[in-house]
């Protein structure tokens, strides 16, 4: 999600509830950046060279975080001495709409946020400005510099309003200890595999499980509809931008296989049940963590908090696996990650540039961040660096954000909107209150591209 070390709060399940709560401020947005700086015919006139001050707002708030982030700003002034630049912490993106409609000499030069679903919002509506034209100026070949999943999650119809700070990978965490007392050897590539592992592995107790294979209900940590979607290949939108989830057969298919799997491990309501004796997804009794479930889907953040958890057992990762059909693209996962950009009010925006630019394509600068908040690089120089801080367990992740079938979500005038529509619909096939798929998916692909009408 981008953004969060493993011991903050800053995941994406938390960025997709900021980007719920944020939707209705974003909206007022789109009419409230029309008076912002010709950034397409190079409307910055700043001297970048000039002493001044610039303000860089970023969601970080952990400890940890913040002095990591002081560290990359103290080498940029070091290297740029007559820029300084002022940081403000904790800033979530409720905080930075209001002061992006505001505008003023108050507001941010420099802006950041966790929230890659609202990226297509962030450009369509001018909240950040459009990088073109510095990118050009610095002789930029961004497609040799940035994995090509990150650079399509900070663009919107041409139009490249951020670019990646850092990114986040999901793979699949297994207990190697109940691995090898259940007799697996290997984590499993294909989703039938998978299934037959996740029932070997779940022992019930009662009404209940001393251990669950995997918790499949799209209200688990992590276990949410794009990210099991991220693992067939699908495209949610066709060609004129319609939604295509009840085209698409890889939609079924998904919907299918997880309303089996809830199923075959129990049934919702006893899945429910147990899940509700889960302790906090950010805190040390993770169900992971405390052994209540032996396979996890995770970003790569959660090998440092099982281990500073002191888990007593081996954890294994891998990528998750893929459907049976695309077994040759095993080793793909689900992206998203921190985005910074400049604010479009900014009268120092060559000034602002130059931190974007530092922050994002500097090695040194990338590869320390990422070792501070563990992280993966959003640069191939970054991920091959020898500087880079990689155990085998993590090198897991820095594969997937390398593979060109990793993805995330198409970025979408609404934000997050469609997404939520889906993850809504999810919830009412796997508890059985919507028992038509077909009809279901129908209805909900008409939902989003009313939502997506009404928002242009």
């Amino acid at each position: 999600m981008p953004g969060k070390s493993w011991n903050v709060i800053s995941s994406p399940s938390r960025k997709a509830a900021a980007a719920l709560a944020a939707t209705a401020s974003l909206a007022l947005l789109a009419t409230a950046c029309t008076g912002q700086a010709d950034s397409s015919s190079s409307g910055a006139t700043d001297d970048p060279d000039a002493k001044t001050t610039i303000t860089f707002w970023h969601g970080w708030s952990a400890p940890a975080e913040a002095k990591a982030i002081q560290e990359n700003v103290d080498r940029f002034e070091k290297a740029h001495p007559n820029i300084t630049v002022k940081v403000v912490g904790n800033i979530n993106d409720d905080k930075l709409n209001q002061a992006l409609r505001a505008g003023g000499s108050s507001g941010p030069d420099v802006v950041s946020s966790f929230t890659t679903s609202n990226v297509g919002k962030f450009c369509s509506s001018g909240a950040f400005l459009d990088l073109k034209p510095f990118i050009e100026k610095s002789k930029l070949d961004l497609d040799k510099i940035i994995p090509k999943p990150m650079l399509d999650y900070t663009q919107f119809e041409g139009t490249r309003c951020a670019l990646p700070l850092l990114g986040d990978a999901y793979g699949l965490y297994y207990n190697k200890d109940a691995f090898e007392k259940a007799g697996i050897k290997s984590p499993p590539k294909t989703w039938s595999e998978f299934a037959k592992v996740a029932k070997k592995l779940t022992k019930t107790k009662g009404d209940s499980y001393e251990q669950l294979g995997f918790m499949p209900t799209y209200h688990g940590y992590e276990t949410v509809v794009d990210h099991y979607m991220s693992q067939w290949d699908h495209a949610y939108f066709d060609a004129d931008g319609k939604s295509s989830i009840a085209k698409d057969p890889a939609f079924a298919e998904m919907f299918t296989y997880q309303k089996k799997l809830v199923d075959d491990l129990g049934g919702f309501a006893k899945l429910e049940k147990y899940r509700n004796t889960f302790g906090d997804e950010w805190g040390a009794k993770h169900p992971f963590q405390t052994g209540q479930v032996a396979m996890q889907l995770d970003g790569e953040w959660r090998l440092g908090m099982a281990k500073d958890a002191g888990v007593d057992f081996e954890i294994g990762t891998a990528p998750m696996p893929v459907a049976d059909d695309e077994a040759d693209e095993y080793g793909k996962g689900f992206l998203s990650g921190t985005i910074i950009g400049i604010a479009p009010q900014s009268e120092k925006q060559n000034a602002a540039w130059e931190l974007v630019k530092y922050l994002t394509t500097d090695t040194e600068a990338v590869v320390s961040f990422a070792n501070a908040i563990h992280n993966v690089p959003s640069t191939f120089a970054a991920l091959k660096s020898p500087d880079l801080t990689v155990d085998p367990g993590f090198k897991t992740f820095l594969d997937i954000a390398q593979n060109p079938e990793s993805n995330t979500p198409p970025a979408s005038v609404n934000g997050s909107t469609y997404q939520t529509t889906l993850q809504d619909f999810g919830y009412q096939y796997e508890s059985g209150k919507v028992k038509d798929l077909k009809a279901g998916l129908e209805k909900t692909a008409e939902q989003i591209d009313t939502d997506i009408e009404q928002a242009k």
